[in-house]
């Protein structure tokens, strides 16, 4: 067993992950130690780790790798009944839209944050987005 393993293995029991079957029907713990296994088994250096674990990240969080373009072939058309003035959302990263009169906006753009850490995305969360871009997400602490 890789160190790596090891190391997952006691932090996941640390935090209870799987032992009462309170986490996805007790498959969290085994699906986070097989993407770790075969991350250890790949053998990175601390370099190549670095850049895997951040592409990964943005890959399994349905984030763009290089910027958006706002070419027409990164949009999927909105139903006029079903979007209202929403035409279109990118492709590339579902938090992206475009209106009818040709603005886009990134619905996740603010992120407001309470006292106890938690999230959340209300009407003023959407911002501005003008091409190329990557998206970026402000942070508003919110006073309790």
């Amino acid at each position: 067993m890789s160190k790596l393993v090891a190391h997952a293995l006691r932090e996941l029991s640390l935090i209870g992950a799987g032992e009462n079957n309170e986490d996805y029907e007790g498959k969290l713990r085994a699906a986070v130690l097989e993407i770790v296994d075969v991350f250890s088994k790949q053998g990175h250096s601390g370099y190549s780790a670095s850049l895997t674990v951040s592409m990964v990240e943005k890959l399994l969080r349905f984030m763009p790798l290089t910027p958006l373009t706002g070419e027409e072939d990164e949009w999927t058309h909105i139903d006029p009944s079903i979007g209202g003035d929403i035409a279109a959302q990118n492709k590339r990263c579902s938090r992206v839209f475009r209106r009818n009169d040709g603005s886009t906006f990134d619905v996740e753009g603010r992120v407001y944050r309470e006292p106890d850490g938690t999230t959340y995305i209300t009407n003023g969360s959407a911002t501005p987005v003008t091409f190329p871009y990557t998206p970026v997400t402000e942070v508003v602490d919110v006073d309790g």
